[in-house]
Protein backbone atom coordinates (compact mmCIF):
# COMPACT_ATOMS: atom_id res chain seq x y z
CA UNK A 1 0.00 0.00 0.00
CA UNK A 2 1.26 3.54 -0.92
CA UNK A 3 -0.70 6.15 0.98
CA UNK A 4 -0.92 9.93 0.64
CA UNK A 5 -1.62 11.47 4.03
CA UNK A 6 -2.42 14.79 4.44
CA UNK A 7 -4.34 17.61 7.66
CA UNK A 8 -5.74 21.18 7.25
CA UNK A 9 -7.12 20.89 10.72
CA UNK A 10 -4.89 23.16 13.04
CA UNK A 11 -2.63 26.02 12.23
CA UNK A 12 -0.37 23.29 10.15
CA UNK A 13 -0.16 22.34 6.39
CA UNK A 14 1.20 18.47 6.65
CA UNK A 15 1.35 16.15 4.19
CA UNK A 16 3.38 12.61 3.97
CA UNK A 17 3.70 9.96 1.63
CA UNK A 18 3.57 6.60 3.73
CA UNK A 19 4.24 2.65 2.47
CA UNK A 20 3.93 -0.27 4.01
CA UNK A 21 7.18 -1.97 4.51
CA UNK A 22 7.09 -5.60 6.00
CA UNK A 23 5.52 -4.95 9.14
CA UNK A 24 6.32 -1.54 9.77
CA UNK A 25 5.40 1.26 8.04
CA UNK A 26 8.09 3.81 5.79
CA UNK A 27 7.67 7.33 5.41
CA UNK A 28 8.86 8.13 1.91
CA UNK A 29 8.35 11.93 2.33
CA UNK A 30 7.45 14.57 4.20
CA UNK A 31 6.30 18.23 4.84
CA UNK A 32 4.95 20.30 7.25
CA UNK A 33 4.63 24.38 7.76
CA UNK A 34 2.74 26.35 10.01
CA UNK A 35 0.18 28.96 9.00
CA UNK A 36 -3.03 29.39 9.94
CA UNK A 37 -4.11 31.98 6.89
CA UNK A 38 -3.03 29.94 4.13
CA UNK A 39 -4.52 26.39 3.83
CA UNK A 40 -5.31 26.21 0.78
CA UNK A 41 -2.06 28.46 -0.64
CA UNK A 42 0.11 25.55 0.97
CA UNK A 43 -1.45 22.16 0.57
CA UNK A 44 -1.12 21.60 -3.20
CA UNK A 45 2.16 22.48 -3.47
CA UNK A 46 3.07 20.44 -0.84
CA UNK A 47 1.58 17.29 -1.98
CA UNK A 48 3.27 18.08 -5.22
CA UNK A 49 6.43 18.07 -3.20
CA UNK A 50 5.94 15.05 -1.05
CA UNK A 51 4.86 12.89 -4.24
CA UNK A 52 8.03 14.66 -6.18
CA UNK A 53 10.77 13.69 -3.13
CA UNK A 54 9.32 10.40 -2.99
CA UNK A 55 9.68 9.30 -6.30
CA UNK A 56 6.13 8.83 -7.04
CA UNK A 57 2.85 10.08 -8.84
CA UNK A 58 -0.36 10.49 -8.16
CA UNK A 59 -1.37 7.36 -10.22
CA UNK A 60 0.83 5.43 -7.65
CA UNK A 61 -1.06 5.71 -4.66
CA UNK A 62 -3.60 3.34 -3.44
CA UNK A 63 -5.35 4.68 -0.43
CA UNK A 64 -5.42 8.78 0.50
CA UNK A 65 -6.07 9.58 4.65
CA UNK A 66 -7.02 12.82 5.64
CA UNK A 67 -7.56 14.23 9.03
CA UNK A 68 -11.17 14.81 10.09
CA UNK A 69 -10.44 17.44 12.65
CA UNK A 70 -12.08 18.42 15.05
CA UNK A 71 -10.41 22.31 14.20
CA UNK A 72 -11.65 25.35 12.31
CA UNK A 73 -14.21 25.35 9.86
CA UNK A 74 -12.00 27.26 7.00
CA UNK A 75 -8.86 25.04 7.36
CA UNK A 76 -10.20 21.84 8.00
CA UNK A 77 -12.79 21.60 4.67
CA UNK A 78 -9.65 22.33 2.63
CA UNK A 79 -8.00 19.64 3.17
CA UNK A 80 -10.89 17.08 3.14
CA UNK A 81 -12.49 18.84 -0.09
CA UNK A 82 -8.95 17.66 -1.63
CA UNK A 83 -9.16 14.82 -0.34
CA UNK A 84 -12.40 13.89 -1.94
CA UNK A 85 -11.74 15.49 -5.48
CA UNK A 86 -8.10 13.62 -5.58
CA UNK A 87 -9.80 9.95 -3.85
CA UNK A 88 -12.27 10.86 -6.84
CA UNK A 89 -10.48 11.19 -9.59
CA UNK A 90 -7.61 8.15 -8.58
CA UNK A 91 -10.60 5.82 -8.17
CA UNK A 92 -9.04 5.09 -4.68
CA UNK A 93 -9.85 4.61 -1.03
CA UNK A 94 -10.05 7.79 1.53
CA UNK A 95 -9.86 7.74 5.02
CA UNK A 96 -10.67 9.36 7.93
CA UNK A 97 -8.15 10.09 11.00
CA UNK A 98 -8.79 12.51 13.84
CA UNK A 99 -6.83 15.06 14.12
CA UNK A 100 -5.72 13.78 17.75
CA UNK A 101 -5.21 10.75 17.00
CA UNK A 102 -1.99 11.88 14.51
CA UNK A 103 -0.54 14.29 17.26
CA UNK A 104 -1.08 12.04 19.85
CA UNK A 105 0.62 8.94 18.18
CA UNK A 106 3.63 11.25 16.83
CA UNK A 107 4.06 12.01 20.86
CA UNK A 108 5.18 8.40 21.16
CA UNK A 109 4.49 7.82 24.77
CA UNK A 110 3.62 4.78 26.28
CA UNK A 111 0.98 5.82 29.42
CA UNK A 112 -2.16 7.99 29.56
CA UNK A 113 -1.79 11.48 28.45
CA UNK A 114 -3.99 13.82 27.07
CA UNK A 115 -3.88 15.48 23.99
CA UNK A 116 -5.38 19.03 23.34
CA UNK A 117 -5.54 21.51 20.57
CA UNK A 118 -6.53 24.79 19.98
CA UNK A 119 -10.39 25.33 19.59
CA UNK A 120 -10.44 29.03 19.71
CA UNK A 121 -13.39 30.58 21.79
CA UNK A 122 -10.75 30.22 24.53
CA UNK A 123 -11.62 26.38 24.18
CA UNK A 124 -9.24 22.78 23.84
CA UNK A 125 -10.43 19.80 21.35
CA UNK A 126 -9.35 16.93 23.85
CA UNK A 127 -9.05 13.37 24.31
CA UNK A 128 -7.63 10.95 27.02
CA UNK A 129 -5.03 8.09 25.90
CA UNK A 130 -3.99 5.26 27.57
CA UNK A 131 -0.60 5.51 25.32
CA UNK A 132 0.15 6.93 21.78
CA UNK A 133 -2.20 4.84 19.97
CA UNK A 134 -5.03 4.58 21.98
CA UNK A 135 -7.49 6.71 22.56
CA UNK A 136 -9.67 6.04 25.65
CA UNK A 137 -12.89 8.30 24.90
CA UNK A 138 -14.56 10.45 22.55
CA UNK A 139 -13.01 13.83 21.88
CA UNK A 140 -14.24 16.63 23.69
CA UNK A 141 -14.21 20.54 23.08
CA UNK A 142 -14.37 22.54 26.80
CA UNK A 143 -13.11 25.71 28.54
CA UNK A 144 -9.49 23.93 30.05
CA UNK A 145 -11.03 25.18 33.36
CA UNK A 146 -13.45 22.71 32.67
CA UNK A 147 -11.06 19.95 32.18
CA UNK A 148 -10.29 17.44 35.23
CA UNK A 149 -7.00 15.86 33.86
CA UNK A 150 -6.30 13.94 37.00
CA UNK A 151 -2.58 14.55 36.84
CA UNK A 152 -2.13 13.59 33.42
CA UNK A 153 0.73 15.03 31.18
CA UNK A 154 -0.74 17.22 28.74
CA UNK A 155 0.57 17.93 25.16
CA UNK A 156 -0.39 19.70 22.30
CA UNK A 157 -0.78 23.34 20.81
CA UNK A 158 -3.64 23.80 23.38
CA UNK A 159 -1.69 22.46 26.30
CA UNK A 160 1.20 25.30 25.75
CA UNK A 161 -1.38 28.21 24.99
CA UNK A 162 -3.49 26.94 28.76
CA UNK A 163 -0.77 25.34 30.83
CA UNK A 164 -0.86 27.36 34.14
CA UNK A 165 -4.78 26.19 33.53
CA UNK A 166 -4.46 22.80 32.59
CA UNK A 167 -1.10 21.82 34.83
CA UNK A 168 1.16 21.23 31.74
CA UNK A 169 4.57 21.67 31.68
CA UNK A 170 4.77 23.96 28.31
CA UNK A 171 8.48 22.17 27.65
CA UNK A 172 6.46 18.78 27.47
CA UNK A 173 3.84 19.48 25.31
CA UNK A 174 5.40 18.25 22.24
CA UNK A 175 4.16 17.52 19.56
CA UNK A 176 2.17 20.78 19.15
CA UNK A 177 0.87 20.28 16.16
CA UNK A 178 -0.51 16.91 13.65
CA UNK A 179 2.09 15.57 11.27
CA UNK A 180 1.00 13.91 8.18
CA UNK A 181 3.46 11.21 8.75
CA UNK A 182 1.98 10.12 11.83
CA UNK A 183 -1.65 10.43 10.47
CA UNK A 184 -0.39 8.12 7.61
CA UNK A 185 1.35 5.46 9.55
CA UNK A 186 -2.00 5.25 12.07
CA UNK A 187 -3.59 5.04 8.48
CA UNK A 188 -1.85 1.97 7.57
CA UNK A 189 -1.52 0.36 10.88
CA UNK A 190 -5.06 0.26 10.77
CA UNK A 191 -5.99 -0.64 7.15
CA UNK A 192 -2.96 -3.02 7.92
CA UNK A 193 -4.77 -5.20 11.09
CA UNK A 194 -8.40 -4.99 9.22
CA UNK A 195 -10.00 -2.15 11.60
CA UNK A 196 -11.54 0.48 10.59
CA UNK A 197 -11.25 3.62 9.99
CA UNK A 198 -13.53 6.93 9.83
CA UNK A 199 -15.34 8.30 6.56
CA UNK A 200 -13.68 11.36 5.87
CA UNK A 201 -16.18 13.37 6.81
CA UNK A 202 -15.39 16.95 9.23
CA UNK A 203 -15.52 16.08 12.96
CA UNK A 204 -17.51 18.89 14.63
CA UNK A 205 -17.97 19.22 17.89
CA UNK A 206 -19.92 22.60 17.92
CA UNK A 207 -22.33 24.93 15.46
CA UNK A 208 -20.09 27.24 12.91
CA UNK A 209 -19.77 31.04 13.87
CA UNK A 210 -21.55 31.64 10.45
CA UNK A 211 -25.88 31.06 10.20
CA UNK A 212 -28.23 31.01 7.94
CA UNK A 213 -29.74 34.42 8.68
CA UNK A 214 -33.80 33.89 9.93
CA UNK A 215 -36.72 35.60 8.08
CA UNK A 216 -37.11 39.02 8.49
CA UNK A 217 -39.23 40.55 10.74
CA UNK A 218 -42.49 42.19 9.88
CA UNK A 219 -42.14 45.91 9.94
CA UNK A 220 -45.55 47.21 10.52
CA UNK A 221 -46.57 50.54 8.86
CA UNK A 222 -47.83 53.58 11.02
CA UNK A 223 -50.40 56.03 9.68
CA UNK A 224 -51.69 59.24 11.42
Amino acid sequence: MLLLAFDTATPAVTAAVCALDGDGVRVRAASSSVDARRHGELLTPAIRDVLADAGCGLGDLTHIAVGIGPGPYTGLRVGLATAHALADALGVPCHGVATLDAVAFASGRTGPFIAATDARRKEVFWARYADAATRTGDIAVDRPADIDTGGLPVIGHGARMYADVLGADPAAADPLHPSAAALGEVALRRLAAGADLPEPRPLYLRRPDATVPGAPKKVRQWSA
